[in-house]
Order: C-alpha cells, then sequence, then structure tokens
C-alpha cells in the first residue's frame, strides 16, 4: 500500500491516499473533457483512504450527474476529485487527478475509457487498452 500526497493549484487544499497502485485512468468522456479542458486522468483509491489535511473548507463539491459529484479548491478551481457516490460499484472508491499529485508519483497510465465520447482534435495512438465506456 502506498501513501500519496497531492495539492490544488493554490496550495489551499492538501489530501493524502493510499492505494495499491498507481494506475492513471483518461477518461475522454464529455463530461470529463468539459470539467478538465481535455482529458481527466486520474488514479483511483479507496474513498475511506482519502484525508483531507488541509482546506477542508475550501473543497467544494459539484454534482454532475445524478450518480456522480467532482470536488474542486474553491479557491483556485482546480479539477480534484470525482466521485460515484450514488454508484454501488463506485461509492467506495474516489478518482482523484493525476495533475494534482505530488511528484514523483510512480504512477503509469494504464487505460483511456470512453473513448467513443474523444474529443474529435486528438488521436490515441500510445497502444494502451481502449474502452468505449467504463
Amino acid at each position: 500500500m502506498t501513501k500519496t500526497s497531492g495539492r490544488c493549484m493554490c496550495g489551499a487544499i492538501e489530501y493524502s491516499f493510499s492505494a495499491d497502485r498507481l494506475d492513471v485512468t483518461a477518461c475522454h468522456c464529455g463530461q470529463c473533457r468539459k470539467w478538465s479542458g481535455h482529458v481527466w486522468a486520474s488514479v483511483n483509491a479507496a474513498y475511506d483512504s482519502l484525508k483531507v489535511a488541509k482546506g477542508e473548507d475550501q473543497l467544494g463539491w459539484f454534482r454532475s450527474s445524478d450518480y456522480a459529484r467532482r470536488g474542486f479548491c474553491k479557491s483556485c478551481g482546480s479539477a480534484l476529485f470525482w466521485h460515484g457516490d450514488k454508484l454501488d460499484e463506485y461509492k467506495h472508491r474516489i478518482a482523484i487527478a493525476a495533475g494534482t499529485l505530488d511528484q514523483p508519483t510512480g504512477a503509469d497510465l494504464a487505460e483511456h475509457i470512453f473513448v467513443v465520447d474523444k474529443g474529435d482534435y486528438y488521436e490515441l495512438a500510445d497502444g494502451l487498452p481502449q474502452k468505449e465506456t467504463h
């Protein structure tokens, strides 16, 4: 089990979590592209392992669908978390923005999901697994 930390752009929020692996998933769905400005890249961890060490009062949540919410910094707007809190298979885990992890991460890009919705302005040519949905 690896303990990893990260923070938002302005440093108002600092967090840590534990995970067995730091496999990065790149999500190409329309919501994630709008949320991140391009592709949402994240690592998954058990929801209970996420600890906000600083800035709990700066953490905002946006209900992006009937089944999920997205966490962000109220000060700088950094996109931090995706939590499928209304879905049985996802409510016990959380997706954490790979770009907010403290370096070195030890993480590797592992797969692309929702490629059927990817932007028309780029190609996926890295040879990693591609899933039409999740």
